[in-house]
């Protein structure tokens, strides 16, 4: 398993994802997990630096420094598993200096996320290529989504779409549950007897916040805006952010954000004090963050885009927010304005009846459950890894 991302050093969805995943397939399958950054404790977990010739290079060169690393010590391996373009060069060259099977799990598309230029410069041009080269090459694609399938093909139309699998992420059920602490929820200056609204992402164009800033001006005076918010992608969205948040407190009470990285059960205990969670991402594949609410006990309002139409039933477990978006690989709304609209309304209504809104919250939990628990997840990863190794082992030796 080779990933940017691994505990304890985990700042996305794509690092709970991979963390998971190794512990579900653990019991059945011999992982070894590669990942970027300081030595892990954990057994069977190799971690790798940026050479220091490339510690001054661009973000993108020094990626591919670690890739390379990675990719010698693969040897030896069935099958190689790589999660997002940081990773993905190490999986490609892993493929073919050791001739062995590659799976790609699409977190998320680089065509899809220009914005990233802000942060990359040159070497955006250098993870599209390492992205493209390593999707239209790999034996399996697994999609977190169906939306995020149709993005794939629509992306990369040279992929083979029988390669392109559906495998949906998941949620820790026995982690992610209904907890009542409110003296940690004061802790961080939210009164846990007003509604309230609560945000969970990485500071980056694709997660809509500055939407959401606009929309909560909107809500009514008692309604908590709470965001945990941090790892801004570019000081530019940072200042953007930084800017709407002063503003909106100097209009209202309840705005709190949170800017480092929260424990757990921290972030358990601050969304089960919430009315509800609110995704309002211009891109999202499907994500996790939604999951974790809804496993939370929390209705999700939600832009009906990407994967988040396959987590969020619309007037069940949350609201869906219409948006139309530009066609020009930014997913901004046509018309903004409109978007803002619509996503201050679905918020205004969810909080507005709180007996409804806890009715969503449950039915919420209920549906992750039942379809994104981690041991089916990996299951149909495991079939995909057993399918594509006995193929290699019939090509190698045919006779067999």
């Amino acid at each position: 398993m080779v990933t940017r991302e691994y505990p304890p050093e985990v700042y996305g969805g794509a690092g709970v994802h991979v963390a998971e995943l190794v512990a579900a397939l653990r019991p059945t399958t011999d992982v070894v997990v590669r990942c970027f950054g300081m030595p892990r404790d954990e057994d069977d977990v190799h971690a790798y630096l940026v050479p220091p010739q490339l510690a001054s290079a661009n973000p993108a060169l020094a990626t591919l420094g670690v890739d390379l690393q990675i990719a010698q010590d693969v040897g030896g391996a069935d099958l190689v598993h790589s999660h997002t373009w940081y990773a993905n060069g190490a999986g490609h060259l892993a493929k073919l200096l050791h001739g062995i099977p590659h799976v790609v799990t699409a977190h998320s598309l680089e065509p899809l996320r220009p914005w990233k230029a802000e942060q990359l410069g040159g070497g955006y041009r250098i993870s599209s290529e390492i992205e493209r080269t390593a999707f239209e090459s790999a034996d399996a694609v697994i999609a977190v989504s169906h939306g995020m399938r149709a993005d794939i093909l629509r992306c990369y139309p040279a992929i083979d779409p029988a390669k392109v699998r559906v495998v949906h992420n998941g949620i820790d059920l026995e982690r992610w549950h209904p907890v009542d602490e409110p003296e940690i929820v004061r802790g961080f200056g939210i009164d846990p007897t007003r509604p309230s609204v609560i945000f969970v992402g990485r500071i980056t164009r694709q997660k809509g916040l500055p939407y959401l800033l606009a929309a909560a001006q909107r809500l009514a005076p008692e309604v908590q805006l709470i965001l945990c918010a941090g790892a801004p992608d570019t000081p530019e969205i940072l200042a953007e952010v930084q800017a709407g948040v002063t503003a909106l407190q100097a209009e209202r009470t309840g705005v709190i954000w949170i800017d480092r990285l929260l424990s757990q059960p921290e972030l358990a205990a601050l969304l089960s004090a919430s009315t509800t969670f609110v995704c309002p991402s211009v891109y999202e594949p499907l994500g996790i963050v939604n999951l974790e609410a809804m496993a939370c006990g929390l209705p999700v309002v939600g832009t009906a885009t990407g994967g988040i139409p396959e987590v969020v039933a619309d007037g069940v477990t949350g609201r869906l927010v219409p948006i139309v978006q530009v066609d020009d690989g930014t997913g901004v709304p046509v018309d903004p304005e409109q978007f803002i609209a619509d996503l201050a309304a679905a918020l205004s209504a969810v909080v507005a009846d709180p007996a409804a809104a806890r009715l969503m919250g449950i039915a919420g939990r209920r549906r992750a459950e039942a379809e994104f628990s981690w041991a089916s997840i990996a299951e149909r990863t495991h079939a995909i890894y057993a399918e594509l190794v006995d193929a290699a082992a019939t090509q190698a030796n045919p006779e067999k």
